[in-house]
């Protein structure tokens, strides 16, 4: 019943609600309220049942599944022509040309020729047109995918594989058949790009999508800034012209830097010039780009100008005859027909196969997410692997190596203005153009600019080391993870240090389950309101009672922890009292026999005439199983917090019960239960109840299945809330008043 409260409040302080509420309503227990308010039935179907009602067809659902698996019928009717077409055609335009010099440039990660850079900007955009959910995600090579990629293509093809004669004077040279390690490398490309669809497309199919959750923000974001510096050593060779051997695995990058400055002084002038010019200038008008964006309509894209102007440069002043700079030289013409990659090679490429699939779907989706929230739209994941499984089977028909999307591509397509995937397909006009006709035109360009394309696009990736001072701040663990994932992902490489990030991640969370947080609790005066005596001041803990918030699951993990935790809100241990009071018991009773001692109705006491022989050390008990204990019953009154007439070191138990607060508990497990039951068991024994209270309905029904009820361990010791139980138990003290609530009655 609400009633309006006080407004007269200080100025400085922060603003009460201006209501307040009373509720009157009986104290439950658990048994209590399913008695006075019934349970929905839950219909449990039968498994035929179940596959039945899957199964079953009509018009409407036909249709509803036709356009899931093919979303463009969902979209395209509703296309605003008049409102979204000039701004597609725009940012398609826009978007084609940084895609095709990012497709030339990701080649060079992906080690296959430059060509088939520009095949794979444009052949997996044709079926994400079709199959796609995101509507500003531009579909194509990515500098993290593109070096996993070259990692395969490298191991699969290195040269020593393809070393053939030379024609000098000297017996002993040998060169590289280029154009049969190209064909082989190619071939293996492509065959990785057919195994990756097919497994993106499984996991698609069987509705895994769910799997990229794991892969949390600061595992992904360590592991790309660790891919972000191998593909900047593996791009610097390129700008310095220094030839080195192509290392993979564990300290391939460490390999690689050594080599790439014994041979520094090989460095050729021309074409370490073009690139940190082309580096330089790109970034200057990136940055400009980034600081403007509201004030410029078009973002200028300068990687198009740069290269531009370094093709004519190139071309005027015959760089590769007068400098022996490193050029393209030839770009192949038009489009290869379709064949199927070979397929034995599959099993050498299977683990590293799985990594790239999920790393390029998360990518993916974890982009789209943010300009489907930016616009109000969804992405159904598990559609977006089926969209990238069938892309990448696709492409890889047609020599084209793994697709994701780049994040630099489409911000180019958001920010020119694209609505939809007519964007894309506009984007891949622009990269068949190039293929058919300008492909000639780029052939000499130096590749130096290229790859000072591909690191001028990696600053977002390096600007993620800041992210880590804000996440040691927010969450030490997940510091730790982006830290460790991106220093083993340098060491041991992308594919080994994804895996190794990834566990490292699952560890953190086992840790964290294994060893949650724990309160004791306390009322705050006249409210339901309980809260951590440890945290907040004028905290009131109820006479005789202890209150335990437990914020974990319970299972075979970590029901150790759960033990300690109990001791340490009751502050002692429920086993060692019992066994003390046991030694006590016997104690007393031996004398007793011996004469020492009177038991009466009112408790114990010692003959006047007896020797004080009662007090013994407690290093002299004799050990429990040799006493003789008389098997005469005899009734016995200890109140075991007031001194003994035994010299034992019992504990002293203040409370009468303990509630378990399990608001906070989402699941059991057979351990668990178990757990549960000794424990009750435990308290019971030196007569103390143990209660619980907030307990979730499934938890309820799985002490149920698991047979946890019986005798001893009632429905009606288990409230629906913590209040609930401690007035039951203030109810019960009152009841009681007068009588000692802690002695306790033994028949031996």
């Amino acid at each position: 019943m609400a009633a309006p409260g006080n407004r007269s409040e200080p100025p400085q302080q922060l603003p009460e609600y201006n209501c307040s509420y009373v509720v009157s309503r009986p104290v439950y227990s658990e048994l209590a309220f399913q008695q006075k308010h019934e349970r929905r039935l839950q219909e449990r179907k039968t498994l035929r049942e179940s596959l039945a009602k899957s199964c079953s067809c009509s018009r409407k659902r036909a249709f509803g599944v036709l356009k899931a698996l093919l979303p463009i019928l969902e979209w395209l009717p509703k296309y605003r022509v008049k409102e979204w077409l000039l701004s597609d055609i725009i940012s398609g335009v826009s978007t084609g040309l940084v895609g095709t010099l990012q497709g030339m440039a990701y080649a060079l990660l992906a080690a296959v020729p430059l060509g088939y850079g520009l095949y794979s900007a444009f052949f997996p955009i044709l079926t994400y047109f079709i199959f796609g959910t995101s509507r500003h995600i531009s579909v194509g090579p990515f500098p993290v995918v593109s070096l996993m990629v070259g990692s395969v293509v490298l191991n699969m093809a290195p040269d020593e594989h393809f070393l053939i004669p030379g024609n000098g004077t000297t017996s002993n040279t040998t060169v590289v058949d280029s154009v049969a390690r190209d064909a082989e490398r190619v071939l293996v490309a492509s065959a990785l790009s057919l195994l990756v669809g097919i497994i993106q497309l499984i996991l698609g199919g069987l509705q895994i999508g769910f799997i990229v959750r794991y892969l949390a923000d600061p595992l992904v974001g360590g592991f790309t800034t660790a891919a972000a510096f191998q593909v900047l050593v593996s791009q610097v060779k390129i700008v310095l012209n220094v030839s080195t051997k192509n290392y993979n695995g564990v300290l391939s990058i460490i390999y690689t830097l050594i080599e790439i400055f014994q041979n520094i002084r090989d460095t050729n002038i021309a074409d370490l010039i073009a690139g940190l010019l082309t580096i330089v200038i790109c970034m200057a008008v990136k940055e400009i780009n980034d600081r403007f964006k509201h004030k410029i309509p078009v973002p200028i894209p300068i990687e198009v100008i740069v290269t531009i102007i370094a093709t004519a440069i190139s071309y005027g002043a015959n760089l590769e005859k007068n400098y022996n700079a490193g050029i393209v030289k030839s770009i192949p013409r038009g489009f290869l027909p379709p064949s199927l990659p070979p397929v034995s090679l599959f099993s050498k490429m299977l683990a590293e196969s799985f990594s790239i699939a999920v790393v390029a779907y998360a990518i993916a989706v974890s982009v789209g997410k943010v300009y489907a929230t930016k616009y109000d739209y969804t992405i159904d994941g598990n559609q977006e692997f089926i969209a990238f499984g069938i892309s990448n089977i696709f492409s890889g028909c047609f020599s084209c190596f793994v697709a994701t999307t780049a994040l630099s591509r489409t911000a180019v397509q958001e920010s020119t203005g694209g609505k939809t995937q007519v964007a894309g397909i506009i984007s891949a006009g622009i990269v068949m153009i190039a293929i058919v006709a300008l492909g000639k035109l780029l052939e000499p360009l130096q590749k130096s600019v290229l790859a000072a394309v591909v690191i001028a696009n990696l600053k977002g990736m390096f600007m993620q080391v800041c992210d880590v001072p804000r996440l040691w701040r927010q969450n030490k663990v997940d510091a730790v993870i982006w830290v460790f994932t991106c220093v083993v992902s340098i060491i041991l490489g992308l594919d080994l240090g994804l895996l190794a990030g990834l566990v490292f991640a699952l560890f953190t969370v086992v840790l964290r389950v294994q060893f949650p947080s724990w309160n004791s609790l306390g009322s705050i005066p006249s409210t339901d309101i309980y809260k951590s005596t440890k945290d907040y001041k004028n905290i009131e803990e109820p006479e005789g009672v202890k209150i335990l918030r437990y914020s974990s699951p319970i299972f075979y993990a970590n029901v150790d922890g759960f033990k300690k935790c109990i001791k340490s809100t009751v502050g002692f241990d429920a086993i060692r009292v019992y066994n003390k009071r046991l030694k006590a018991l016997r104690r007393i009773q031996k004398l007793i026999k011996k004469g020492q001692l009177r038991a009466t109705k009112n408790g114990i006491i010692s003959d006047a005439g007896s020797p004080n022989a009662a007090f013994e050390t407690d290093e002299d008990i004799e050990d429990l199983e040799e006493l003789d204990v008389p098997t005469k019953e005899i009734e016995i009154q200890v109140d075991w917090n007031s001194e003994l007439p035994v010299k034992v070191n019992v504990p002293k138990v203040p409370i009468h019960s303990l509630v378990l607060d399990c608001g906070a508990i989402s699941f059991l497990d057979v351990v668990g239960v178990r757990s549960l039951r000794v424990i009750v068991k435990e308290f019971q024994r030196i007569n103390v109840n143990v209660y619980f209270a907030s307990l979730q309905d499934h938890v309820m029904e799985k002490l149920e299945h698991c047979g946890f009820f019986d005798d001893h361990h009632r429905k009606d010791t288990f409230f629906l809330t913590v209040h609930d139980a401690i007035l039951y138990l203030q109810n019960q003290v009152k009841s009681t008043k007068g009588e000692d609530s802690i002695l306790e009655t033994v028949n031996t």
